[in-house]
């Protein structure tokens, strides 16, 4: 009979693509992934996944063993929910993949409100640029710069958030304070390495247009916002991040400003599970309440 130990070894294959990433995420020894595998193959009597050097590719009988081994993964996930007391406190461990400003910046350092709620509840929080897959269960709730339209995803907006144009006091010093729009076309720019960002709304300063030279790139902002505060040049900066730092000024207020908008995503079969319903409602509830902080 199936048991859930193979269910588990093999979608974290087909997840990661090979053995060692599987056994790292499932934490476990690559050689108990590799014989829950081979038993799952046994007792199914078909080859799952084509080896070769560069990992294992999923062959059709896996593609089509996929959808059900899903079903199992999810029932057992809401089985294990509801019988859990329901008057008990909310307990285990919730991935949240965000942006890196609305990670470090916003999330963070409510924490530990978010503690005091649910003292048994651990948070990952993963804060990074690239795009997350929750299909993949790389985490369990994502914030996410654009809306998705794929998958069996639950999507909801929590807020819009604006950038700005900043620099410190002693780059304009150096090259002045623009004026107007039309003299920035003789400053100096921080942007983002644009092959390494998976998520083309990050790239705001490319979408204005602004004529300029471009002298330092970044794949993470809090570098960008160093890089500004040292003198660099001007960098469109998240005004969560940057509206009280006294190392950077605001340029061109009127005129330049940019608005793109973070939105809560989880996974369908993840919804109403009780600690991953606890921290959605809390990011709901944050966020509208320091809203304009945003």
């Amino acid at each position: 009979m199936l048991n859930s130990d193979q269910i588990g070894a093999f979608l974290a294959v087909v997840r990661e693509g090979n053995c060692v990433a599987a056994a790292r995420r499932l934490r476990l020894d690559h050689s108990t992934v590799s014989r829950r595998l081979a038993s799952l193959e046994a007792q199914l009597g078909t080859r799952l996944f084509d080896r070769s050097p560069r990992g294992l590719a999923p062959t059709a009988a896996a593609s089509a063993f996929l959808a059900h081994a899903e079903r199992i993964e999810r029932d057992l996930i809401v089985a294990a929910d509801a019988v859990s007391q329901r008057d008990a406190p909310i307990v285990g461990t919730v991935r949240v993949a965000t942006p890196e400003i609305f990670g470090s910046d916003f999330l963070a350092p409510l924490i530990p409100e978010l503690s005091r709620r649910h003292p048994e509840l651990v948070i990952e929080l993963v804060p990074e640029s690239r795009a997350t897959s929750l299909s993949k269960r790389e985490a369990d709730i994502a914030i996410a710069v654009r809306r998705p339209l794929d998958g069996r995803l639950f999507s909801r907006k929590l807020t819009d958030y604006r950038l700005g144009l900043f620099a410190a006091p002693s780059y304009l010093e150096t090259f002045g304070m623009p004026a107007s729009i039309g003299a920035l076309s003789d400053h100096r720019y921080i942007s983002y390495v644009d092959d390494l960002v998976e998520v083309p709304e990050l790239l705001v300063l490319g979408g204005m247009d602004l004529k300029g030279k471009v002298v330092f790139r970044a794949s993470t902002s809090s570098a960008q916002i160093a890089a500004a505060a040292a003198g660099t040049g001007l960098a469109m900066l998240h005004h969560i991040a940057v509206r009280d730092d006294p190392r950077l000024v605001r340029v061109l207020e009127e005129e330049i400003e940019a608005s793109r908008s973070y939105w809560l995503v989880i996974h369908a079969d993840l919804r109403q599970l009780t600690r991953v319903r606890a921290v959605a409602e809390f990011l709901a509830e944050v966020v509208s309440r320091e809203r304009a902080r945003f």
